[in-house]
C-alpha cells in the first residue's frame, strides 16, 4: 500500500537522523535518557494513555474538593481531550499579581482554553533533554531572573508568552489535521499548572490544569507552594512523568536552577484513580481544537505530526527537519527572496546549512545530558517578511519553530527603512514611534540607519533599561515598571493584542499585527539579525532553542560562514548609546563548542 511504504521511508530518514545527531544509543555520554528510541512510531499518547492521565487528575481534584479542567495535549499541540468537571468554574480571570491595569489584566478567558495553554506549554517548552512546565515559563518571562532578585536582568525568554499565536502563519489551526505545530488560544502560559508527559523517555504531550480560577503567574519562587493546578497536573502525570535527570532543577541559566513544580505532595493515590467512565464531569468540545472526544495523539517527527526529515538532499545530509503540510509536502524549502539583491535559493540554503553545523558544535545551555548539542530552529526571511528557508535539527524545542519566525521579522522590521511609517501605521503601536527617537537618541529614528538584532530591541523593551536595575526608566517599548505584569508589557503586546483577543473569541484569521512583515507578531529576546548584502538589507534570520547566547551565535555564525553578510559594524546597534547606556547587538557564548578551548569566537566578524 502508498501509506506504507511512505510510512517505511519515513521511518528510515528518522533513524538515519536521530543516527546522525547521537540518539543511536551507542552509549555516548550524550546521549538522551530515550535513546536509542527517541524518534519511534511508538512514542504517541493513546487514547487510552490520555483517558488515564485524566482520571488520574481527576482523582486528585476530587481528593482536594477542587472540581477542574483538564487538557491533554500530543507534542505538536494536538488536543486530545478536555475534561471538565462537575462544578468546575466556566472562566478564569487573567491576573498578573501586581495590582495593574491595561493589556490582558483582568479580562475572562474560558477554563478550557487556559489549560489548553498550560498543557501546550508543558509539550512545546520540553524535549528528550530538557523538561520545562509552565511553572518554568514563569520564571523565566518576568522583569528579573530570578523574579525577586534586585538589579538582576530579565528573565532569558522574557517576551516568550506571546508566542504560539492562533494567528500565526507558523502555526496551523485546522482540529481536522494532525499537523503542527498547533496554536495556542493565550499563547505560552506562565501560569502553574501546565506539566510535559513523556512515553519511553521521550516528551509525548502535556497536561493542563485549572480549578483555581486565575489565570496568573507566581511573582515569588522562593516559597514553596501548594499550588492546586499544580498538584492535580502532578497526579496526573503519574506514569507518563519526565525521567528525573531532565526535569527543570537539574538545568541551570545564569547560574539559577530552573524550577519544575514547587510541590509533588499529592493527597491521592494515581495507581487506584477512578475508572474513566465513572468521572464526575464530562468531555466537552472547545470549537476548533477538538471534540466530545478523546483522540490519541501522533508520534513526533514522522509527516503525521507536521515535522518530518528535510528532503532538500544538502539538509538532509545534516539530520534536518522541517515543516510539512498534511500530505508530506515540505512547507518552507529554501526559496529565493523578492527583489534586486535578494537571497538566492542557494543563499537561504547555505545559511540554513550553516546555522546547524554550529548547532550541531555548541555547548547546549538547557540541555541534560551536559555536553550535548544545541537544538534549534533556524528560519530565514526576505524583505516582505516572507519565510524562505525553515531547518531545524530533530529535537529542537516545539516553541522555537514559531519563536525563530518572530525573531527573524522583529529583526527585519526594526532595521527597515521605512520602519517608522510601517509602525506608526498601526493605530495600536503608533505612539512608539516618536517614544522610541526621543529614547534612542542617534539612530533611533527607525529609518534603516541601525540594525537592530532582537537582542537590542529587547534592551529597549525592558521595564528598566539599564535591563533590570532598580530606579531606571523603562525603554521606549516597554510599559513603565509600575504598570508593568507579564499580561501588559508594552509594544509586543499590543500589536497583536486585538487579534490574540479574536482568537480567544474563536477568530482562524491569520495575521496577527496588521503588519505584513510580523505577521505572527514580534519577539524580544535574542537570535534575530537582519541579512545585509554590500551594505543593503535583503533579510533577516532568526534562531531559536538552547540558549540565548546560543540562538544569537548560531545566527551570527551562520551568515558569516555562508559568505553573507552581518551588518556593517558601524550600523549595528552596539555602537547606539540611548540614555548613556550602550545596547548589545551580539553575545555569543563563553567555550562555546564541545571538545573544543574556541573561545571569543563572534570577535571580528
Amino acid at each position: 500500500m502508498p501509506g506504507k511504504g511512505r510510512l517505511a521511508a519515513a521511518r528510515a530518514l528518522v533513524i538515519a537522523a536521530a543516527a546522525a545527531l547521537g540518539c543511536s544509543g551507542s552509549g555516548s555520554s550524550t546521549s538522551p535518557p530515550c535513546a536509542p528510541n527517541c524518534l519511534s512510531v511508538n512514542n504517541f499518547l493513546s487514547a487510552a494513555d490520555v483517558q488515564q492521565i485524566v482520571s488520574q487528575a481527576v482523582g486528585e481534584a476530587q481528593a482536594r474538593g477542587a472540581p477542574a479542567t483538564i487538557a491533554v495535549v500530543d507534542r505538536v499541540g494536538n488536543v486530545l481531550a478536555v475534561f471538565q468537571m462537575t462544578g468546575a468554574a466556566a472562566s478564569a480571570t487573567i491576573a498578573g499579581g501586581r495590582g495593574v491595569t491595561g493589556g490582558l489584566e483582568g479580562q475572562a478567558v474560558p477554563s478550557t482554553l487556559a489549560a489548553i495553554a498550560k498543557a501546550i506549554t508543558g509539550a512545546y517548552l520540553s524535549s528528550w533533554g530538557n523538561a520545562f512546565s509552565s511553572r518554568t515559563a514563569g520564571q523565566i518571562v518576568q522583569q528579573n531572573f530570578n523574579p525577586g532578585e534586585l538589579d538582576a536582568p530579565s528573565g532569558p525568554l522574557y517576551g516568550v508568552q506571546y508566542s504560539q499565536l492562533s494567528c500565526s502563519d507558523v502555526n496551523t489551526n485546522n482540529p481536522a489535521q494532525t499537523v503542527g505545530p498547533k496554536r495556542s488560544p493565550l499563547g505560552l502560559s506562565a501560569d502553574p499548572g501546565g506539566l510535559p508527559l513523556y512515553k519511553n523517555g521521550a516528551v509525548a504531550g502535556g497536561i493542563g490544569v485549572i480549578a483555581d480560577g486565575v489565570y496568573g503567574i507566581d511573582l515569588d519562587i522562593f516559597d514553596v507552594d501548594q499550588d492546586t493546578d499544580e498538584l492535580i497536573a502532578v497526579a496526573g502525570s503519574s506514569g507518563f512523568a519526565p525521567p528525573d535527570d531532565i526535569r527543570g532543577e537539574r538545568i541551570t541559566a545564569n547560574g539559577h536552577s530552573f524550577r519544575f513544580v514547587d510541590s509533588e505532595s499529592i493527597i491521592s493515590n494515581p495507581a487506584n484513580a477512578p475508572a474513566f467512565g465513572t468521572l464526575p464531569g464530562a468531555l466537552v468540545a472547545v470549537p476548533g481544537y477538538v471534540g466530545v472526544a478523546v483522540v490519541p495523539g501522533v508520534a513526533f517527527g514522522f509527516p503525521a505530526s507536521g515535522y518530518a526529515q528535510a528532503t532538500t538532499p544538502a539538509l538532509a545530509a545534516l539530520g534536518a527537519f522541517t515543516l510539512v503540510d498534511a500530505v508530506g509536502v515540505e512547507r518552507f524549502p529554501p526559496t529565493a527572496g523578492a527583489g534586486a539583491g535578494a537571497l538566492t535559493a542557494n543563499d537561504v540554503s547555505a545559511i540554513l546549512q550553516e546555522g546547524l553545523k554550529i548547532a550541531q558544535r555548541a555547548r547546549a545551555q538547557i540541555r541534560r545530558p551536559l555536553g550535548s548539542a544545541a537544538e534549534v530552529s533556524v528560519v530565514v526571511v526576505d524583505l516582505n517578511g516572507d519565510i524562505l528557508g525553515l531547518a531545524r535539527t530533530p529535537d529542537a524545542p516545539v516553541f522555537g519553530t514559531d519563536v525563530a519566525a518572530q525573531k527573524a521579522r522583529s529583526a527585519l522590521l526594526f532595521s527597515l527603512p521605512n520602519a517608522a511609517t510601517l509602525i506608526a501605521g498601526v493605530p495600536a503601536v503608533a505612539s512608539y514611534v516618536p517614544a522610541f527617537a526621543a529614547f534612542v537618541g542617534a539612530g533611533g529614528a527607525l529609518d534603516g540607519s541601525t540594525a537592530f538584532s532582537t537582542r537590542a530591541i529587547g534592551n529597549l523593551h525592558r521595564p528598566m533599561y539599564p535591563d533590570g536595575i532598580g530606579g531606571k526608566p523603562a525603554g521606549p517599548l516597554s510599559q513603565p515598571l509600575a504598570n508593568w505584569s507579564v499580561f501588559n508589557v508594552g509594544f509586543q503586546l499590543d500589536l497583536v493584542q486585538s487579534q490574540l483577543l479574536a482568537g480567544v473569541g474563536g477568530s482562524t484569521a491569520t495575521g496577527c499585527s496588521g503588519l505584513s512583515v510580523a505577521t505572527n507578531g514580534v519577539q524580544i529576546f535574542p537570535g534575530g539579525l537582519p541579512i545585509y548584502r554590500s551594505g543593503a538589507l535583503i533579510a533577516a534570520i532568526g534562531v531559536s532553542g538552547d540558549g540565548v547566547d546560543q540562538d544569537d551565535m548560531v545566527a551570527f555564525l551562520a551568515l558569516s560562514n555562508a559568505g553573507l553578510g552581518n551588518a556593517p559594524s558601524a550600523m549595528r546597534a552596539d555602537q547606539r548609546s540611548p540614555q548613556g547606556t550602550g545596547l548589545r547587538y551580539v553575545q555569543c557564548p563563553q567555550s562555546p563548542f564541545n571538545g573544543s578551548t574556541e573561545q571569543n569566537v563572534c570577535a571580528g566578524l
